[in-house]
């Protein structure tokens, strides 16, 4: 058991306890001195993510829009998988076309508690798909504020086409992988800051 909290990131229960009230009240106990850089590099991993889902989103979105808006689809696997340029007003998938501005507030209310979170994150699981969230959210909110028709009301570019389903991009699939990744984590009662509880 010890073992397997240890590779998804989780202090050994015995060692926390003992070494919490240590952390408060001695900044000489060592067990307070190795919690300190192993926050740090979790934060790290949450902003290398988020900084890779962005870029990647942002760089297929400029490809899109100077290559395949206004042209016909191109086939990738047949029928069933096509790219397509879409300007999508609504949320993830097409849905809610009439509360573009309502969302924009949502997607950067995520980042505020994503990046308020981020002080207490020492589980990498958690740091990967938080990350997810972070980058997907920053994605979409820059069509929300730069794309037309206005600040905030910007329609999102959308461009995988699966047969029989919504047009989505990389944000969206980042955003619905982080959260896939947070569920799953929350069943196994991994939290953020690397303990496991039990219910």
């Amino acid at each position: 058991m010890a073992e397997a909290e240890r590779i998804i990131g989780t202090p050994d229960t015995p060692e926390g306890a003992e070494a919490g009230p240590e952390q408060s009240s001695g900044p000489e106990g060592q067990e307070g001195s190795e919690a300190r850089p192993r926050g740090k590099r979790r934060i790290a991993v949450l902003f290398a993510v988020a900084a890779f889902a962005y870029a990647l989103d942002l760089i297929s979105k400029m490809i899109v829009v100077a290559k395949l808006e206004h042209h016909e689809p191109i086939e990738i696997i047949g029928d069933w998988l096509r790219f397509e340029a879409i300007r999508n007003a609504g949320a993830a998938f097409g849905f809610g076309e009439a509360f573009t501005v309502i969302f924009t507030v949502i997607a950067a209310a995520v980042i505020v508690v994503i990046a308020r979170l981020a002080r207490k994150l020492y589980s990498l699981p958690w740091a990967i798909a938080l990350g997810l969230l972070l980058g997907g959210a920053l994605g979409n909110l820059t069509d929300r504020i730069f794309r037309s028709p206005g600040v905030f009301e910007g329609a999102v570019v959308d461009f995988i086409a699966p047969k029989h389903f919504a047009v989505f991009n990389l944000a969206d699939s980042a955003i619905v992988c982080g959260g896939i990744l947070i569920v799953l984590l929350s069943f196994k009662g991994l939290d953020p800051d690397g303990t496991v509880h039990k219910d």
